[in-house]
């Protein structure tokens, strides 16, 4: 069994982690570590994934073709979760080496209360816009609350109902909760961490297990399923990264994932677009349709990691320079990621409302989109010049 002292950031998995690190971020290399010594890049990768994600929750939005989401089957939800995996890696498995098993433990179950509180005070302030605006309570999921209140807030306590676009927040909570035991597998055997999660991710596919909500009967981010994305992030910055670099190293890798990420390409342009529906045949619609989010479809997923190892391979290392004012922006919101989600869930809202209430041509979609992303890198400028006020704070660990 190997020794905490010696997991997870062992040196030989570096370049492995440096790589994918700029891979998904394509940010500048001797900028990328902050004096604390936090990882900017991954910073960065929240970042982006909160921009797409505010502009894919505004129904009817055109400028959502600017996200990922219409060019494959996956989107900045795979992103978010598989960095968000990664950095609990190299966070709890940092707090394992220096604190032991007492701190990683009170530390996880830290951040999943504060998860947990960001999603109670998010649906009540969501309740109080749908409220206001007198209508769209079907549409945001908010009808159920306001017909049975009491059923709603004992399952909403129990984290079993969440309004439209705040759902993946009890995923996180129960993410974190387990992540301990993950990284206790993985302290011990990464493959076989790396196994249990695919075999309850098959589970989800061949049973349809899930855990329950209300009223639709299932979380909409199955966690049973959507795991396994986080663990493998996990894998990618601990014992497992020599793992993924073989598996890059193969010569068949490349052409197989650029072959499925063409595919995917091919086939989501054509539920879009009609000059495209020619090029798949119907046989092939039906074996994949429908692709189910809920569930981390099979295709989501692979899509997902086909990306990855594209761009770990073709991505050259960035240059030398400090980073620009749109990367410091995509920092601050990434370094608040919380915050920042739970403010562009409402943003998402009002801008929904301003279309259908005062206009829905493109230049207010323009608008809202532009306005919503200002609003999102101020709050999160705000969020971290407070936190630098308050470092000299006492210690909590």
């Amino acid at each position: 069994m190997p020794r905490a002292d010696r997991f997870p950031l062992q040196q030989g998995h570096a370049a492995w982690q440096i790589r994918i690190l700029i891979a998904l971020t394509k940010a500048p290399g001797r900028s990328q570590i902050s004096g604390d010594g936090r990882d900017l890049r991954l910073d960065v990768c929240r970042g982006l994934a909160l921009w797409f994600v505010f502009i894919d929750h505004i129904p009817g939005n055109a400028f959502d073709w600017l996200t990922i989401r219409n060019y494959g089957f996956s989107d900045a939800s795979e992103v978010f979760v598989f960095v968000s995996g990664y950095t609990c890696m190299v966070s709890y498995g940092g707090t394992l080496r220096s604190r032991g098993w007492p701190t990683v433990i009170a530390r996880s179950l830290r951040r999943s209360f504060e998860i947990y509180v960001a999603f109670l005070l998010l649906v009540i302030i969501y309740l109080v816009l749908a409220w206001l605006s007198g209508s769209y309570l079907d549409e945001t999921n908010t009808k159920h609350f306001f017909n049975d209140p009491g059923t709603a807030l004992v399952h909403l306590l129990a984290l079993q109902y969440a309004p439209v676009n705040t759902d993946i927040l009890p995923t996180f909570v129960i993410l974190h909760l387990a992540f301990p035991l993950v990284l206790w597998l993985m302290a011990r055997n990464a493959a076989v961490a790396l196994a249990a999660s695919f075999m309850l991710y098959l589970m989800v596919q061949l049973y349809s297990w899930q855990m329950p909500a209300w009223p639709t009967g299932e979380l909409y981010f199955n966690p049973f399923a959507w795991q396994i994305l986080f663990v493998v992030g996990a894998c990618c910055a601990g014992p497992g990264a020599p793992y993924f670099a073989a598996f890059l190293r193969h010569r068949a890798t490349i052409p197989l994932a650029g072959a499925y990420v063409l595919f995917s390409l091919i086939v989501v342009l054509s539920w879009r677009v009609d000059a495209f529906k020619w090029l798949v045949p119907q046989t092939i619609e039906g074996w994949l349709y429908p692709i189910y989010k809920s569930h981390l479809d099979p295709a989501r997923l692979i899509h997902f990691l086909a990306i990855v190892v594209l761009l770990t391979r073709f991505v050259p290392p960035g240059g030398h320079r400090p980073p620009g004012p749109w990367m410091k922006a995509l920092i601050r919101c990434g370094e608040n990621s919380l915050s920042v989600f739970c403010f562009s869930v409402l943003a998402s809202f009002v801008a929904f409302v301003i279309l259908n209430r005062v206009s829905d041509g493109l230049p207010m979609q323009a608008a809202v989109s532009a306005l919503g992303i200002a609003f999102m890198i101020t709050i999160a400028n705000l969020f971290t010049w407070e936190a630098k006020l308050d470092r000299r704070g006492p210690a909590l660990f």
